[in-house]
């Protein structure tokens, strides 16, 4: 009967820790995809920040021009 125990004692170990195993992998791929979320969020926003800048340097030289052609 000692044996049984003890066998069911390291099953019991076994099973806990493997469980624990399975878990840490969940963790982790969540952790992964939310990871990979965020970069592509970092990346549309320096999209944007990219086409603002654009927009605000395509303006700053039509007013330049607009100045020059306001000084002949």
């Amino acid at each position: 009967m000692n044996h049984l125990n003890r066998c069911i004692s390291i099953v019991a170990a076994s099973l806990l820790l493997s469980a624990c195993g399975a878990e840490t992998v969940t963790t982790a791929a969540t952790v992964a995809k939310l990871q990979a979320k965020q970069v592509e969020e970092a990346q549309q926003q320096k999209a944007q920040i990219m086409q603002q800048l654009d927009q605000a340097q395509q303006q700053a030289e039509q007013q330049r021009k607009a100045m020059e052609e306001a000084a002949k």
